[in-house]
């Protein structure tokens, strides 16, 4: 069976700094019509960054204005255009939490919401942290919070973390971690 989607016609409803969004008409797969609403990001994506020292976990809270709500969230943030997502997680790392390292790595490259978006998001894992100056973005306003690995997970499994790239994260962040560990035991 075929899956594909075939697009009719296409039209801009929205264009702004971060997002534009269209109306796309389609062919399903049967034959039949029907309406699609897409949210381009601009630059493609952003980066997620899951920053662990010394067996604890670094979190920021911030106010999320689309859900009405206060979040503990990784550190993360939109590419530049053009920005390659491991420069970009350095960056967002010493902007949001303060620190820097040489020690990231990719573990997961994922869709956040292909039903109406085509965000991509990478997520890092960051180890070997060292303090530097956080330098905050202009309108950004965050509280940087840190947890026991252990009491980060349990935040996950009880609801009190909600953030979809949070709770990747840091489950895959766990399960790599503890590969690490059995390999070097």
């Amino acid at each position: 069976m075929n899956l594909n989607e075939k697009t009719i016609s296409s039209r801009e409803i929205y264009s702004g700094k971060i997002i534009s969004v269209r109306l796309d008409r389609v062919q399903l797969s049967d034959g039949q019509e029907s309406s699609r609403e897409i949210v381009e990001v601009i630059n493609s994506g952003a980066v997620g960054i899951v920053p662990v020292k010394d067996g604890r976990i670094y979190l920021v809270r911030q106010y999320r204005k689309a859900i009405e709500k206060v979040l503990l969230e990784i550190p993360a943030g939109r590419l530049e255009p053009g920005e390659d997502p491991l420069h970009c997680a350095q960056r967002e790392l010493a902007e949001e939490i303060g620190f820097r390292t040489e020690n990231l790595q990719r573990m997961a490259f994922f869709y956040s919401s292909p039903g109406f978006s085509n965000e991509v998001l990478y997520l890092y894992l960051a180890r070997d942290l060292v303090r530097g100056e956080t330098v905050k973005e202009e309108g950004e306003f965050l509280e940087v919070e840190s947890y026991a690995f252990p009491e980060a997970l349990k935040m996950v499994s009880n609801g009190e973390i909600e953030d979809g790239k949070t709770i990747i994260g840091l489950l895959m962040a766990a399960n790599y971690l503890s590969k690490m560990d059995n390999q070097a035991g």
